[in-house]
């Protein structure tokens, strides 16, 4: 039965039981499909999350593998980028990382310690191709059958995503990257040469992760690589571009493995929270979530540009064919979600749009990076939205976690209850979710350890392992036994 023809009952209000203030459910919203009349019981999520339910951790090649110049690694945007002066806040880079390149079987062996089944890692493709095209690298692709042979040996599913943001700059250079169209194609290319020779051990493959920010942060406001601070106009064709490039390599995934193949984007969804859980803010937000993600995560989902996205973008609407939008919205299989913060809370409004976004007070909390405004209710939101409004049948949380002080105690324990709480905040709404039937099969947790954090270097810290960069050496901090309790239990503690 789908999640939203639930009962009343099933639905229930939910108690503010956390530190962090989850809020109570009115009387009559349920789920706006409800509209039934007051009279629930409050009634906290089931006792834990479904069986089979899929826990893991998560990193992207750049930040943890190091290794830039080793067999025949090509250098990539990021490269480039975190050597130019002011760009990295604590004038870092990643040319080791964590070392991940060369440290993978010990870091397997902390992953198995937490009682995870599943790793999402992405691959490096200056690895595979150093010049974007052409010649494949063996030596780049080896080390990707040597990290996916030890995760199942060691009953770890692994979980590739194709591309986490470390471009070849050979093609910045060539093509102009995601400006060009022929970028979409180069990524396909390599996209199918990897699917050719690891699909038969990876049976999950992610496309792009996080077009949102690889768009805003490194096209239009230059803090991200590759530095570029383009035009409205620009900044939606390159929109346009890392879609089609998904949508290109789905079709390469499927042309290039097996049967039975999964694949699916993983994106930071733009999201929007009912600020007052009735009936007309949830439809609100639902509405907001459809019109602020227009651009990608809608184009993939209905295969076409909303009516209002064309309308407010004007002459700055993205150049493209029927046929983009097509391969764009070629079949997936799950979407993948990292889920960190509310973007929006919503208001239903009178007005052309049907919904106000609350502007966000002074006085509203955050973690130690200040962009991270806890509100664990995006948990529940995020993925109940895009399963009611697409009908999306399997979602994985691809990445959710958040940074700490992380200043070891005298005896030298990483005493990381910021963390904790928000770990257990977020993951008691996603155990709501689930509780209710909103299709959420796995969840990836960011981070396995502290690595390089793009331009905050290595400033800001969300693993669950702490990491002395300058000897490399691993250590638990509280958190990653919380984590450990939470897997054993399949549900929050």
């Amino acid at each position: 039965m789908p999640f939203f023809r639930f009962s009343r009952r099933r639905f229930g209000q939910i108690a503010a039981w956390s530190a962090l203030g989850i809020p109570m459910l009115s009387a009559g919203s349920g789920l706006a499909q409800s509209g039934q009349a007051a009279g629930t019981q409050n009634q906290r999520p089931s006792s834990g999350f479904p069986s089979g339910f899929l826990w893991g951790t998560a990193t992207s090649s750049y930040q943890v593998e190091g290794a830039v110049n080793a067999d025949g690694r090509g250098p990539s945007i990021w490269d480039r980028f975190s050597h130019t002066p002011g760009t990295i806040s604590d004038r870092s880079n990643g040319d080791t990382a964590t070392d991940h390149y060369r440290l993978y079987k010990e870091d397997i062996q902390l992953m198995k310690a937490l009682g995870t089944k599943a790793y999402r890692f992405s691959i490096a493709w200056p690895r595979v191709f150093p010049e974007g095209t052409g010649t494949p690298n063996p030596k780049g692709l080896d080390f990707y059958n040597r990290l996916v042979d030890e995760l199942l040996a060691n009953g770890i599913q692994p979980f590739a995503t194709l591309y986490h943001w470390d471009l070849p700059q050979a093609l910045q250079d060539r093509f102009g990257g995601w400006t060009s169209r022929d970028t979409s194609k180069a990524f396909a290319d390599y996209a199918a040469h990897v699917t050719g020779r690891l699909s038969d051990r990876v049976k999950h493959f992610f496309t792009i992760n996080e077009c949102s920010r690889l768009v805003h942060h490194g096209h239009e406001w230059g803090s991200d690589a590759p530095g570029l601070k383009l035009s409205p106009s620009d900044v939606k064709q390159v929109r346009h571009h890392v879609a089609l490039g998904h949508g290109l390599a789905v079709q390469a995934i499927r042309a290039n493995g097996p049967a039975g193949i999964r694949v699916g984007p993983a994106e930071n969804a733009v999201s929007c929270i009912p600020a007052i859980e009735t009936p007309a803010n949830i439809r609100a937000a639902e509405m907001a979530t459809r019109e602020l993600n227009a651009g990608y995560l809608t184009a993939i989902l209905e295969g076409k540009y909303t009516d209002a996205y064309l309308a407010q973008a004007g002459k700055d609407a993205p150049k493209h064919t029927a046929e983009d939008l097509r391969i764009i919205a070629s079949p997936i299989d799950f979407i993948g979600l990292n889920v960190y913060m509310p973007d929006h809370y919503v208001i239903a409004a009178d007005n052309e749009r049907g919904f106000t976004l609350a502007p966000f007070p002074k006085s509203f909390p955050h973690m130690k990076a200040t962009w991270l405004r806890p509100g664990p209710e995006t948990m529940y939101w995020v993925p109940r939205h895009v399963a009611k409004l697409w009908n999306v049948k399997s979602i994985y949380i691809t990445e959710n976690g958040t940074s700490g002080s992380d200043e070891p105690a005298a005896d030298g324990t990483i005493y990381d209850v910021d963390r904790i709480m928000y770990l257990r905040n977020y993951l008691t709404q996603l155990q709501r979710a689930t509780s209710e039937g909103v299709p959420v099969h796995g969840y990836f947790l960011w981070s396995l350890m502290d690595n390089f954090e793009w331009s905050d270097g290595y400033e800001q810290r969300f693993g669950l392992y702490h990491v002395d960069f300058a000897t490399q050496r691993r250590t638990p901090k509280l958190s990653a036994s919380f984590y450990r309790e939470t897997i054993a239990r399949n549900a929050v503690v």
